[in-house]
């Protein structure tokens, strides 16, 4: 191992810690992605009816 200066080791360091932040923030997301997708679609059924929205009138 070449002789670093405590600046290029703490460099190291701070790089290793971003790549194990962001590794472990896309597998619990990826794990969350899949629980939902697990437990599938709500059951019950739709209204038949369309929601009907409407503009106010202006004054």
């Amino acid at each position: 191992m070449p002789d670093l200066t405590m600046y290029q080791f703490r460099c190291r360091e701070v790089d290793m810690r971003a790549l194990i932040a962001a590794a472990t923030g896309l597998a619990l997301a990826f794990a969350l992605i899949l629980t939902i997708t697990a437990l599938g679609t709500p059951t019950g059924k739709t209204s038949p009816k369309p929601l009907l929205t409407t503009v106010p009138a202006h004054p």
